[in-house]
This record gives structure tokens, C-alpha cells and sequence, in this order.
């Protein structure tokens, strides 16, 4: 079984192509590095099994030259930064649903009819459904980024309709742990570091978020692929609750052995497109036997840990 996963050396993908390797699949990556490192994918590269492509999504021949073979995608590069949307609107259109339209077009051509997607749950906007299910209703967006991803789970679905493809999308809460390089706990220690003594938090600090843990979201992942069989299969992924970024910001500040002085710049959003209170009903999911193992707490100090670990993470993404 082959396997192409892009965004490869980012988050998520890198994590992915070594549960991949490990259970002995051949996997194709590409990335174009402006959020990935290479450094991800250290062990991968000494896997015989594995080989990289440098080189963008938006290069549509690039794209279909590395098609041969392949039996399934999985389809995880993107512009997944949301509060930088508004500073250039064009970077989401090309990166998430341009792109995405390339990656499926290239599939065509070659006759790969098989595509694992991560979208978000930011496609749900600010729901009036609490928890949101998968078949909840669509507000209006809130987000380019999420009218992005809701754009590609569009194109998805008219390739699985059209061209008879097979599907499996992904509405993610925001994930945590090795790895991780952008994001609320990134952005705490990014400023406790420079200044141990105060914090200053976007919004309220009362915004009610879920999170979810590396490992469960790649078991989760990997369940639903093995799993479900319809022609499009649609699942949230997060845990059974949520908490504040007040909690967090104290499960952070306990484990950095710090107290600062907070201020809050106040609202109940943290800047444009924030969604003050995501919580995902995960019970399709978990109706497949899948369970998450870590709690958001865990994830939050394993992510802590893995920072104070690789603190070379942030030059990189200065």
C-alpha cells in the first residue's frame, strides 16, 4: 500500500507519516516547507520506505508526476492559521481550497480515487448547536479559514459524486502535542518567555475551546479510514468537554512554575474569526470504537513539555 500525505513535514502530516512507516506502508510526502521542518521528519528519512518531495500544491504537473502508484491521499497541507486570514485573504483561497482542487484533479488523472481531508470546526461558524454533530447546521462563516476548509469538503464531495471518489473528512478542534508550532500554547510560551512576570491574553480569557491530543487525532484518523465505508464520510474529532483559556493559561503557567500579571486586550473573541466556545459532539466516532486517552490538560502540559524541549521551534518560526 502506498500512501501520498501532504503537508508531510508539518504538525499533523509528520506525526501521521510515522504511524504510517511504523505499520510498514510505503508513503510519499510533500511539502513546500513555509510552515513544515524538515526536522519533523528526521526518523522518517532514515526509512527506506519513505520519500520526500520538496515542491508546492499550487504546481499542478509537480502534482500529478508523484501520483503514479499511489492508492490513497491524505490530503493535510494548509494555511491553518486563523487569525491571520484578514491580513492576506488570498493565502487561504490558494493554500486550502485552490490547492485542494489541484490535489483531486491530479488524483483524476491518474486514477486515485481514495482521499483522507482535515478540515475544522471552524466550518460550523459560531453554531447554535452545542455540542455541534457533524449534520448540525451551517451559520454563517466566520472565518476565511473556515470558509476555505468548507470549500474543499465542497469540492470533496462533488469529486465523490462526480468522479465516484471515496472520502473521508475530518472536522478537527484544535490539536496539541509533539510537534506543535502554532497556536494558543505556543503563543503563552512564546511570551513567557520573553516576559515571565505578565501575560497579555487575547479576548476575555473566558473563550470555551476543545482540544485534542496528537495520538487520539492519528488513531481517530485511522479508525474512521478502516472503519467507514460510505461514499463521503464526515467525522468531528475533539474530546467529550472543553475549557476555558483561563484554565489553560493556568495549566501552562503551573508547569513553567511562573505567576504572571494578567491582562486581557477584553471581547469575547481574541481577534477575527475567533470562535468564542467550540465544542464538537464526537459520538459517530466514537461509535467506531475510537476513545481519546489524553485529557485537554494532558494535552496542554505535553505540549508545554515539548516546547521546553525544542525551543528551537520558535527562531524557526520567527
Amino acid at each position: 500500500m502506498k500512501y501520498l500525505v501532504t503537508g508531510c513535514a508539518g504538525f499533523i502530516g509528520s506525526n501521521l507519516v510515522d504511524r504510517l512507516l511504523v505499520s510498514g506502508f510505503e508513503v510519499v510526502g510533500i511539502d513546500n516547507f513555509s510552515t513544515g521542518n524538515k526536522r519533523f521528519l528526521e526518523n522518517a528519512l532514515t526509512n527506506n520506505k519513505f520519500s520526500l518531495i520538496q515542491g508546492d500544491l499550487l504546481d499542478f504537473e509537480l502534482l500529478k508526476s508523484i501520483m503514479d502508484g499511489v492508492d490513497t491521499v491524505f490530503h493535510l497541507s494548509a494555511n491553518a492559521d486563523v487569525r491571520f486570514g484578514t491580513d492576506d485573504p488570498s493565502r487561504d483561497l490558494q493554500q486550502n481550497t485552490v490547492a485542494t482542487f489541484n490535489v483531486l484533479e491530479s488524483m483524476r488523472s491518474k486514477n486515485v480515487k481514495k482521499i483522507i481531508f482535515s478540515s475544522t470546526g471552524s466550518v460550523y461558524g459560531e453554531s447554535c448547536q452545542i455540542p455541534t454533530r457533524e449534520d448540525g447546521p451551517f451559520p454563517i462563516q466566520t472565518s476565511l479559514y473556515g470558509a476555505s476548509k468548507l470549500a474543499g469538503e465542497g469540492l470533496i464531495a462533488a469529486y465523490c459524486e462526480g468522479f465516484e471518489f471515496q472520502s473521508w473528512i475530518f472536522r478537527f478542534v484544535s490539536i496539541l502535542g509533539k510537534r506543535y508550532t502554532h497556536g494558543h500554547v505556543f503563543d503563552f510560551y512564546r511570551k513567557l518567555k520573553k516576559d515571565p512576570n505578565n501575560l497579555n491574553v487575547l479576548g476575555n480569557g473566558l473563550q470555551k475551546k476543545s482540544y485534542l491530543h496528537i495520538d487520539d487525532c492519528i488513531e481517530a484518523i485511522l479508525i474512521a479510514f478502516n472503519k467507514s465505508n460510505e461514499k463521503v464520510n464526515i467525522f468531528n474529532l475533539g474530546v467529550n468537554n472543553y475549557c476555558e483559556i483561563n484554565d489553560s493559561i493556568k495549566w501552562i503557567c503551573d508547569e513553567l512554575d511562573l505567576s504572571p500579571t494578567l491582562t486581557y486586550s477584553g471581547g469575547e473573541r481574541g481577534w477575527i474569526g475567533d470562535n468564542p466556545f467550540i465544542y464538537l459532539d464526537t459520538s459517530k466516532i466514537q461509535g467506531l470504537g475510537w476513545s481519546p486517552k489524553y485529557s485537554i490538560k494532558d494535552g496542554v502540559i505535553n505540549t508545554v513539555n515539548f516546547l521546553a524541549s525544542n525551543e528551537w521551534v520558535f527562531e524557526e518560526r520567527n
